[in-house]
C-alpha cells in the first residue's frame, strides 16, 4: 500500500464509524481516537511494559 491507499481507507473507516452517530458522538470518538494514538505512539517510543519486563530479568 501506498500513501494514497492509507488515506483513502482512513477515510473510508473514518466515513463508516461516523455513519448514523450524532455531532457529539462522532467528536467523542475523535478524542477517543486521539487519546489512543498519543498512548500508543508514546508506547512505541518507550514501552513502560517492556521496560518493567527488562529489569525483573
Amino acid at each position: 500500500m501506498n500513501n494514497c491507499d492509507y488515506a483513502a481507507s482512513l477515510t473510508a473507516l473514518a466515513i463508516a464509524i461516523a455513519k448514523g452517530k450524532t455531532d457529539p458522538e462522532i467528536i467523542f470518538l475523535s478524542r477517543l481516537f486521539a487519546q489512543l494514538s498519543a498512548s500508543l505512539s508514546l508506547l512505541g517510543t518507550q514501552n513502560p511494559c517492556r521496560i518493567k519486563e527488562e529489569e525483573e530479568k
